[in-house]
């Protein structure tokens, strides 16, 4: 019998909520793990937990890394988030809200849980399109862990076992996207974007800017709250 069992990367944003979702239409007992990494947003963490429930998530995992001992990028640091960029701005090099490592960190825990929970995929929300320069949300670099996942693991050198990082995002617009959440009726109300850790969402980083012009191409209102809008 095929093992069905997939560890998500769940953040509490858009992203790895539908891919999430996507996983579970597809038939895949879900484990959640979310990272706390001294993120500014931690508001986040919180959306996971709730949506963790949502889903229908068999077990859901919060882990505690503290990337603030580190620093070195606006989520993480005392270092002003850019606001109100334009979107040439957006597309253009690797942005200050960078962390530097954090999906090669974050990959390497759902790795080592994998192990635990007897899982061979890892659901994770990366995309290369709309996806702010990060350098760790490519493909080149998600092959490459794939390949040393599949070097590094007790379970794949003794038991034959073939790790699978899984994106389903990994080509779409932010739009199609949403259109794919929508599709399979995720409550995106639940989710959290804003690299701001305000009450409400900004609507002037780069994430809710993105997240705003996804909903609008959808034709329809995101219905997170935000400041002035």
């Amino acid at each position: 019998m095929e093992n069905t069992n997939a560890v998500v990367l769940l953040s509490g944003g858009l992203d790895s909520a539908t891919a999430a979702v996507i996983a579970k239409s597809q038939g895949y007992n879900l484990y959640g793990l979310t990272i706390a990494y001294g993120q500014r947003h931690l508001r986040e963490v919180e959306s996971a937990k709730v949506l963790a429930n949502a889903l229908g998530m068999v077990q859901h995992r919060i882990v505690d890394i503290s990337l603030r001992e580190i620093g070195g990028s606006a989520l993480t640091d005392d270092i002003p988030v850019p606001i109100n960029r334009s979107d040439n701005e957006i597309s253009t090099g690797i942005p200050i809200t960078y962390v530097p490592a954090r999906n090669t960190i974050f990959l390497s825990v759902a790795l080592g849980y994998a192990e635990v929970v007897d899982a061979n995929v890892i659901v994770a929300g990366m995309n290369q399109v709309d996806y702010s320069g990060y350098p760790d949300c490519r493909s080149e670099y998600l092959n490459a862990f794939e390949k040393m996942a599949n070097l590094a693991t007790k379970a794949g050198v003794e038991n034959d076992i073939k790790y699978k990082i899984y994106t389903p995002l990994i080509d779409m617009k932010k739009a199609e996207i949403i259109a794919s959440g929508l599709k399979l009726s995720l409550d995106y109300s639940l989710t959290w974007s804003c690299y701001n850790g305000g009450e409400f969402a900004c609507g002037k980083c780069d994430s809710c800017k993105i997240r705003l012009a996804g909903f609008a191409e959808n034709g329809t209102k995101d219905p997170v709250i935000y400041e002035n809008l």
